[in-house]
């Protein structure tokens, strides 16, 4: 292998040297016929054939002399500029491909440079960096899976084993299935929000926008968690604007209302309150989703968006930590707004901001 790339780099300086040969070659017979001929013209020289022969030896002589120290002197710049740096660029993309995507290459300050190979380091730069990026969330997504993973199918396993003990009850065993059920049917969500999450990041959702009225959407929403405020006795207030038209994806956004709504009500202890406002201004319709439950710290605020980040373990069996990814997600697409005020042991606050409809209700009919 090592002779064949030997063999190879003789064979291109030999190519090299006899390009530079015949183009020198050619450069100087030219020039010297033409300065032997204007010679002889101006002063009248009768040249006879060993003069011409005299000529032509020391011309190719020139040649051969010129020939080598241009090669000699292009190796060189070469080897001192074009291939120092493809050196450089060489080695750092094979670190990359080792998996070491810290790596990074330095501009090259220098005139005797092309400015072209500081574009392509500055590329491979953001290269490096948007891998760095995207592996460190690999690794953190693959980790925080396998870690949500665990606690259903712990529970799941536990509770099948006690289910084969002989004595147990009907209403225990009952009981031990019921768990069972709720440990799969959250495996089974989280998995279904790992399939959006994944088709929204990639974009393979395209959101198919039109205007809507969206104080009907979220009434719909809302209606769905009848029961769980029922049950939990939490008082509902809502303020809801007259015909707040939104152009969006319905079908997206139901996603936001509906991962507002189950954690205000998931958060908001029995006997709690839980307040949902819809009003608009000229550009946005500005929704607000209210509720007395524990509320957050501004650390755990600033996380709040991140997926499989938990802020209050207490509840984590009831989530999996992706629904707040999902609301940030679908709400960047629509180009809108999401953020959150909370107090710890008061409550907490999300805002959402959507476009509003251009051309009104008639658009929207």
């Amino acid at each position: 292998m090592k002779r064949s790339v030997v063999g190879h780099k003789i064979l291109k300086g030999i190519y090299h040297y006899f390009l530079v040969f015949f183009l020198s070659a050619f450069l100087v017979t030219c020039t010297t016929m033409l300065f032997v001929s204007v010679l002889s013209e101006t002063l009248e020289i009768e040249l006879t054939g060993d003069h011409l022969q005299t000529a032509a030896k020391l011309t190719f002589l020139n040649v051969i002399v010129l020939s080598t120290l241009f090669t000699v002197f292009d190796t060189i710049r070469r080897k001192l500029t074009t291939e120092k740096i493809t050196r450089h660029i060489t080695s750092a993309a094979k670190e990359i491909v080792k998996g070491d995507f810290d790596v990074r290459i330095a501009p090259i300050r220098s005139f005797s440079v092309d400015d072209n190979y500081n574009e392509i380091i500055d590329c491979f730069n953001t290269m490096a960096t948007e891998l760095s990026s995207v592996e460190t969330l690999r690794t953190d997504f693959i980790a925080n899976v396998s870690h949500e993973m665990k606690t259903p199918l712990a529970v799941m396993r536990n509770y099948g084993t006690l289910l084969q003990a002989p004595d147990v009850s009907d209403e225990t065993r009952l009981e031990y299935a019921k768990t069972i059920t709720d440990a799969s049917g959250r495996l089974a969500d989280m998995m279904t929000n790992i399939l959006k999450l994944n088709r929204l990041e990639n974009q393979q959702i395209y959101p198919q926008t039109k205007p809507y009225d969206l104080g009907e959407q979220l009434c719909e929403s809302l209606l769905r968690f009848e029961t769980v405020w029922e049950t939990k006795g939490i008082k509902l207030d809502t303020h809801i604007g007259e015909t707040v038209l939104v152009s969006a994806d319905a079908e997206l956004l139901s996603l936001v209302w509906n991962n507002l709504f189950s954690n205000a009500f998931k958060f908001t202890e029995n006997g709690g309150k839980v307040t949902l406002s819809l009003t608009s201004d000229e550009t946005w319709a500005i929704v607000k989703v209210t509720d007395t439950g524990c509320g957050m710290s501004p650390e755990v605020g600033a996380h709040i968006f991140e997926k499989f980040y938990q802020g209050d373990t207490s509840h984590a069996t009831q989530g999996n930590g992706l629904g707040l990814a999902l609301v940030k997600r679908v709400v960047d697409i629509m180009q809108g707004e999401i953020g959150v005020e909370s107090v710890v042991g008061v409550g907490s606050t999300f805002t959402v901001k959507i476009r509003r409809a251009e051309n009104g209700l008639e658009e929207a009919r």
